[in-house]
């Protein structure tokens, strides 16, 4: 195998295992070393963005979650600065948490009947690697 091919390899393995998925303001990651990054589309700052060991990690998060949850409860987690309301806002954009925005000022969140805390136990998102 030529320096190029196996250049070219590489590049495939790494975009199989990661996964971008961008929604209205934010988007989650699904890196390489199997962690899970929020980030706020269109910034490239650290302070835009939150890393999680995983995906489940941040399903714990919303679990934890008062059913009605604004910045200052996301704060409450140890989560600083803007990337409360970030998450607040991933958690509404994301398909797999039942959640909608419910007031802007201040930013407010609430869970629908179908919470994740009815959901049965170890449900997750499922990635393809299209």
């Amino acid at each position: 195998m030529s320096r190029g091919e196996a250049a070219d390899l590489q590049d495939a393995v790494g975009d199989a295992l990661t996964q971008r998925r961008e929604f209205f303001r934010t988007a989650g990651v699904h890196r390489e070393d199997g962690t899970y990054e929020v980030v706020r589309r269109g910034a490239d700052s650290a302070g835009n963005s939150k890393v999680f060991e995983d995906f489940r990690e941040l399903r714990r998060l919303f679990d934890r979650l008062p059913d009605e949850f604004s910045a200052d409860d996301v704060g409450r987690t140890g989560i600083t600065g803007s990337r409360r309301h970030m998450l607040v806002r991933h958690f509404a954009e994301h398909p797999s948490f039942d959640c909608t925005i419910t007031r802007r000022n201040p930013l407010t969140a609430e869970k629908t009947a179908e919470s994740a805390s009815e959901r049965p136990a170890g449900e997750s998102e499922v990635v393809s690697a299209d």
